[in-house]
């Protein structure tokens, strides 16, 4: 399974940093950080493949622009 993560669109708001700080982490420029996560030029989401869901659920819940999902 993989965490989904549009950087581009998201807002800043730290909600997945708190909720999560396992798999994502605030940037320089304001927006979240899916940690080691890889870029899809193909779709220009960050992409990281992960075994089991931990906190991805709760930081994908928690995204108020829905930003984040959980592909399993």
């Amino acid at each position: 399974m993989k965490i989904i993560h549009q950087r581009e669109k998201c807002i800043g708001c730290g909600n997945c940093v708190a909720l999560c700080s396992k798999f994502f982490e605030m940037g320089p420029d304001g927006k979240s950080l899916l940690k080691e996560g890889i870029k899809n030029e193909q779709t220009g989401n960050f992409e990281l493949e992960i075994d089991e869901i931990s906190c991805a659920q709760e930081a994908a819940d928690g995204c108020p622009v829905n930003i984040i999902s959980i592909e399993k």
